[in-house]
């Protein structure tokens, strides 16, 4: 049987396509090697709470057109993303905002918060900061750096501070406003009953196997269709020609507690190096749920290696030299398309890998 596409994943990106192109009549197969659809979206019902398998997803976009293709397939709740911070039994708002230098300092207007940040980015200023310490000094201070940047940090990418580039963090975001709300964005929730019955709507009436590598048998699959969509990783799509590319990683210890509210919010980051986790979802607070119980994730950096599920790329200057020369290669290919975070070796928010994949359908299937 021949297929006008294979498409390698079932994650946004790949779904999105499969569902316009079978839309315009073309015949669709999706083959993912999970044991389920959504990638890294997906949601699992435990006790009636939607779990986010794979960490915290919470959408927000300012993209109209976005936005409006999403709503064709779920209704989204009224969620605004507010997380706090847990230092060592202190709690402080992010992003970092006037609830968080109150908390701090005890200043109450913006004029006092930006004057004690340029005290203390004045007496630690480096003039050419040669590491992530010094830049994030030289952006919010002292203060702000040892209790909510330095230990969430040096978790999360598994390195000191002092060790890692300074361009990680061109900026910081700073708000001298008693607003929470960590994202700016003009729409923002999270899809009502979870992610995966987006994703089954995406996919309905289209051929998915599931439990299905495409490496394991990739002269069948490239056989029996007339192209190729591969949003999986690049580097592994070309047998590693140019070398391995690097991500970080993440372990998940996912816990069902007897109580009905375990940290009173969705997401808490612990900054502070000993506590070996960043951060602990309560999925039940993303849905304001009425239940006895509660299910809580801790999130836990991990070393990539491979094998291991790839989160976040590793966008310095030696990976990103590896990976353009996968991305030129993928240019001249004509029977095979490529998108999504590991095909493209980006970091994408979930609103760019729909516009993303939107965009590829326009260009590929020229509204037919």
């Amino acid at each position: 049987m021949m297929y006008d596409y294979l498409i390698v994943g079932a994650g946004f990106f790949g779904s999105i396509f499969a569902y316009e192109a079978h839309k315009r009549g073309k015949k669709v197969l999706v083959i993912d090697k999970r044991d389920h659809i959504a990638g890294n979206m997906y949601t699992e019902n435990i006790d009636g709470i939607n779990v986010h398998k794979y960490g915290a997803h919470i959408f927000h976009t300012s993209n109209k057109v976005v936005w409006e293709y999403l709503n064709q397939f779920t209704e989204f709740n009224q969620y605004i993303n507010s997380p706090v911070a847990n230092y060592k039994g202190e709690i402080y708002n992010l992003p970092f905002n006037m609830n968080t230098f109150n908390k701090l300092w005890g200043v109450v207007t913006p004029s006092e918060a930006k004057a004690k940040i340029e005290e203390q980015r004045k007496e630690h200023y480096k003039e050419n900061p040669k590491n992530l310490e010094e830049q994030a000094i030289n952006l919010v201070g002292i203060d702000v750096y040892e209790k909510l940047i330095k230990g969430y940090t040096e978790k999360q990418w598994g390195k000191r501070a002092t060790e890692l580039p300074s361009f990680i963090i061109r900026r910081l975001p700073v708000r001298f406003t008693y607003d929470n709300n960590y994202f700016n964005d003009r729409y923002q929730g999270i899809p009502i009953g979870g992610y995966t019955k987006i994703f089954e709507k995406l996919l309905d009436g289209i051929e998915v196997k599931l439990k299905t590598n495409y490496f394991d048998n990739r002269s069948y699959f490239d056989g029996i269709a007339n192209k190729v969509l591969y949003t999986g990783p690049i580097d592994e799509f070309y047998n590693f020609e140019f070398g391995i590319l690097e991500y970080r990683s993440l372990d998940f210890e996912t816990q069902t507690l007897e109580i009905d509210n375990y940290q009173g919010n969705a997401v808490v980051n612990y900054t502070e190096r000993e506590v070996l986790y960043t951060r602990i979802i309560e999925h039940k607070h993303f849905e304001f749920l009425d239940t006895k119980k509660t299910v809580i994730t801790k999130e836990y950096p991990a070393t990539w290696t491979p094998g291991k599920e790839p989160y976040y790329p590793v966008n310095d200057e030696r990976n990103n030299q590896v990976a353009n020369q996968y991305l030129e290669k993928a240019k001249s290919e004509t029977k095979y398309l490529f998108g999504g975070r590991l095909a493209e070796y980006k970091y994408y928010d979930m609103h760019a890998v729909v516009a993303s994949a939107l965009s590829m359908v326009k260009r590929e299937l020229k509204d037919e």
